[in-house]
C-alpha cells in the first residue's frame, strides 16, 4: 500500500522495555530529524517502559531531553495503540482515541517499520517476531540473528564455529559462579557483563577474584545469564556492515578506533554517553592491509550470524595484528554522532542516505521467509 499522497507510511518504534530505553529514544530522535518527509508519511511509535504502545507527534523535540536528564516515552506524551499478529491488516490499531497523524489522515495504515529498540523486548528478535506475524517488512536482521546477536553466548558459539576468533569466556546461568579450573583458564582481568544486554549497562572490570561476586552481582541485575570474558589487550576497533541494494556482497565502512581513559579502564556507560575522556578516531589510524582485514572479518561475522540490513562489528586488535571478534550489534546506535553513522559518512554515505537506504533495504526484502 501507498501512504498519504503517494508516501510510504513509515512506523518508527523507539523506546522499549530494556535498560537502553533512553539511548533509543536518543537515536530515534536522530532517525525523525533526517526522514525526507516528502517521500515518508512518519509515525512516530513510542513503546513506554510499562511496554505500552503510544502513537507520538511526528517532531524530534518530542524526544528531547529535559536539563541532564536523557528522553524517555511517558504514558501521558501520545495515545495507545497495539499490533495485531494478523498479516491481512497491516495496520496499527487505536486502544484508545488516536489524533489524525501526519497529513489529516486518521488511519495508521502501515507499509515499513524502522524497529530502533535497543536491548531486550526489541532488538532480541521480539518485536521481529511481532512485525513477521504481522506481515511488515522492517529495518535490520530478522528474528534469528537478532536473538543470536542480542545473547552474547550464543552470538560467540556461532562466530567460533563459522572458523572465526573469539576471546577465551565462560558462561554463568543463574546461582553458578565461576570454578576455580575457570578462573586459571580466563586468568585476570576478567570483564563480566549480562550475556543479553547492550550500552555497556551492568559491565564491571575485575582485576581481583575478590571483587568476582559483586560483578557477577551487578550483571544480574539486568540479566540472570551472564558472561565472564578474558580480557583481550589490544585496540577497540568497529566497523559497520549494510545489505547491497543489488542483493549482492555486504559492504563494510572504513573502520573506526575507539580510545578511551576511563576511571572504570574500559568503554563503560559513562565512557560512551557522558565522558570528555574518549576520543572516536573515524576512520582509525590503520595500514590498509590491516583495516582490509577487519572489514572483512566484520562481513563474514554478518553472514555467519545470518544477519540483514545493517550491523556494527566490534573487534579487537592486538599488539601482533590479530583481529579477535568482541560482539555483533544488530541495531546499534543510530544518532548522527554515534560510530555507526560516522563511519559510513566517512566512507561517503551521509546520515539522510543511510537512513533512507536502511528503508529501502528494508522495502525490497519483504517480509516472511528469504
Amino acid at each position: 500500500m501507498a501512504g498519504f499522497a503517494g508516501r510510504h507510511r513509515l512506523a518508527i518504534v523507539f523506546g522499549g522495555r530494556s535498560t537502553e530505553h533512553a539511548i533509543s529514544c536518543v537515536s530515534a530522535r536522530g532517525v525523525l530529524a533526517a526522514v525526507d518527509r516528502e517521500k515518508y508519511e512518519v509515525i512516530p511509535v513510542g513503546i513506554a517502559p510499562d511496554g505500552r504502545w503510544l502513537v507520538l507527534p511526528d517532531d524530534p523535540a518530542v524526544l528531547a531531553g529535559v536539563g541532564q536528564e536523557l528522553p524517555q516515552v511517558r504514558p501521558e506524551s501520545g495515545r495507545g495503540v497495539v499490533l495485531p499478529p494478523d498479516p491481512n491488516g497491516a495496520s496499527l490499531v487505536a486502544v484508545e482515541a488516536v489524533p489524525a497523524v501526519a497529513g489529516g489522515i486518521g488511519d495508521l495504515d502501515v507499509d515499513v517499520v524502522f524497529p530502533l529498540l535497543h536491548g531486550p523486548y526489541g532488538e532480541d528478535g521480539t518485536i521481529q517476531g511481532l512485525l513477521e506475524m504481522a506481515g511488515l517488512p522492517y529495518v535490520g536482521s530478522g528474528v534469528f540473528a537478532s536473538a543470536a546477536a542480542m545473547d552474547k553466548q550464543h552470538m560467540k558459539t556461532l562466530l567460533a564455529a563459522a572458523g572465526l576468533p573469539v576471546g577465551p569466556y565462560a558462561v554463568l546461568r543463574a546461582g553458578e559462579t565461576l570454578s576455580e579450573a575457570e578462573k586459571k583458564r580466563l586468568g585476570l582481568p576478567v570483564f563480566v557483563k549480562p550475556a543479553r544486554g547492550g550500552s555497556s549497562i551492568g559491565i564491571s572490570r575485575v582485576d581481583a577474584w575478590a571483587d568476582l561476586d559483586t560483578a557477577i552481582k551487578t550483571a544480574r541485575e539486568s540479566d540472570p545469564k551472564v558472561l565472564v570474558e578474558a580480557a583481550i589487550i589490544g585496540r577497540e576497533i568497529e566497523c559497520g556492515v549494510l545489505d547491497a541494494l543489488d542483493g549482492g556482497a555486504p559492504e563494510t565502512s572504513l573502520p573506526a578506533e575507539i580510545v578511551v581513559d576511563s576511571a572504570a579502564g574500559f568503554y563503560d556507560f559513562e565512557a560512551k554517553y557522558s565522558s570528555d575522556a574518549t576520543r572516536l578516531d573515524v576512520p582509525a589510524d590503520l595500514p590498509a592491509g590491516i583495516a582490509d582485514r577487519v572489514r572483512a572479518a566484520a562481513g563474514a561475522a554478518f553472514l555467519a550470524l545470518d544477519c540483514a540490513g545493517l550491523a556494527r562489528v566490534d573487534v579487537f586488535l592486538t599488539s601482533a595484528g590479530e583481529v579477535v571478534l568482541n560482539e555483533v550489534n544488530t541495531m546499534p546506535g543510530f544518532t548522527p554522532s554515534s560510530l555507526f553513522p560516522r563511519m559510513w559518512a566517512a566512507s561517503g554515505l551521509d546520515y539522510p542516505a543511510l537512513v533512507e537506504r536502511l528503508i529501502q533495504l528494508a522495502l525490497r526484502r519483504g517480509s516472511g521467509l528469504r
